[in-house]
C-alpha cells in the first residue's frame, strides 16, 4: 500500500485521482448534510439509505432484488437471494451499534459482522441452510482455516491462504487501532478492498467488506447519521465497474489502488445524490 512507515494510510492520499476523489467527496457530502429536510427528518433519511445500502450491497453478491421489493418483503429464509438480501439488511443495521467498538478492537467488529450476516447459522443449534451455501456454524464469526471453502459469488481473484490472510487482517487492525491523517474514504476502500482480496470468512465476504466500509464512514465522522450510502453506488456503476476497479487494487500498482479509492469515492457520491433524492421527495410530500 505503501512504504510511509508513521502513517501508510495517510500517504496513500497523494496517489493519482485521490485528493480530487477526497475533495469532491467531502463537498458532496456537505451539500446533503446542508439540505433543509435534514434539519427536521435526518433519522428518516438514514433509515431509507440504510435500507437502499442494503439493496445495493445485495445487488452486488447476486441478489439483484428492485426497492421496493426488498421493502415489502418480510421472510428473507425463502431461497439463497432471499437470504443475501436478509443478511445485508441485518447488516445495515448492525453497522451503527459498532463504531464504537471499530477503533478499538476491528477484529471483534468484522467477526460480529459475520456472525450478523450468517444468521441462525452462527447460533449453536441453527440452520446452516438459513445462512447460504456451505455455511456452518462452528464456521461463523472466525477467519476459514486449511480446506475450507470460500462462497462469494462476485470475487473470483485466487484466495490467500489462512496464514496470509491472519497476518494481513492482524496488519490492517493495527492501522486502524493506530489511526492516524487519512482521509475516511482513503480508509474505507482500503478496508473494503483488503477485506475483498483476502475473503476472511467462508460466505459473505463482500457484504462484510461493504459493512465495514460503511463503518469506517461514519465513525471518523464524514457522514455521522449515515446517509450516504456507499453501496448504492457501487451498484449503480455496476458490477463489472466494481470489478474493474477492485482488480486495480489488487494490482498494487499507485494508478490501480487510487482508481480503486476514486471509485469507492464516485460510490459515495452516487449514494450522496440518491439521499438527496428522498430529501426532495420528502420536502415535497411525496415520500
Amino acid at each position: 500500500m505503501s512504504t510511509h512507515a508513521s502513517d501508510p494510510l495517510a500517504a496513500l492520499g497523494s496517489l493519482p485521482g485521490v485528493a480530487d476523489a477526497v475533495d469532491s467527496v467531502r463537498k458532496a457530502v456537505d451539500r446533503v448534510y446542508g439540505h433543509r429536510v435534514m434539519r427536521r427528518r435526518s433519522n428518516e433519511i438514514s433509515s431509507e439509505a440504510a435500507l437502499r445500502g442494503a439493496r445495493g450491497s445485495a445487488a452486488l453478491s447476486g441478489a439483484d432484488w428492485a426497492l421496493e421489493e426488498v421493502r415489502r418483503r418480510t421472510d428473507f429464509s425463502a431461497d439463497a437471494e432471499a437470504r443475501t438480501v436478509g443478511a445485508a439488511l441485518r447488516l445495515g443495521a448492525e453497522a451503527g451499534q459498532l463504531l464504537s467498538i471499530w477503533r478499538q478492537s476491528p477484529m471483534r467488529v468484522l467477526a460480529r459482522l459475520h456472525l450478523v450476516a450468517s444468521g441462525d447459522a452462527g447460533i449453536p443449534g441453527g440452520s446452516a441452510a438459513t445462512a447460504g451455501s456451505g455455511t456452518v456454524g462452528d464456521s461463523v464469526g472466525r477467519p476459514r482455516l486449511d480446506g475450507e471453502t470460500v462462497d462469494e459469488p462476485l470475487v473470483h481473484a485466487p484466495l490467500p491462504s489462512p496464514s496470509e490472510v491472519a497476518g494481513r487482517l492482524d496488519g490492517l487492525a493495527e492501522l486502524i487501532v493506530a489511526g492516524g491523517e487519512a482521509p475516511a474514504l482513503v480508509t474505507a476502500a482500503i478496508v473494503q478492498g483488503e477485506l475483498l482480496a483476502l475473503r476472511p470468512f467462508t460466505s459473505y465476504n463482500g457484504l462484510v467488506a461493504r459493512a465495514a466500509e460503511r463503518i469506517v464512514l461514519i465513525g471518523s465522522g464524514l457522514d455521522p447519521k449515515a446517509i450516504c450510502p456507499a453501496e448504492v453506488g457501487h451498484a449503480e456503476q455496476g458490477s463489472a465497474a466494481y470489478l474493474a476497479a477492485f482488480e486495480g487494487y489488487l494490482s498494487g500498482t499507485p494508478e490501480g489502488v487510487g482508481g480503486w479509492i476514486a471509485h469507492c469515492g464516485r460510490s459515495v457520491e452516487l449514494g450522496v445524490r440518491e439521499s438527496t433524492a428522498v430529501c426532495e421527495a420528502l420536502q415535497r410530500g411525496a415520500a
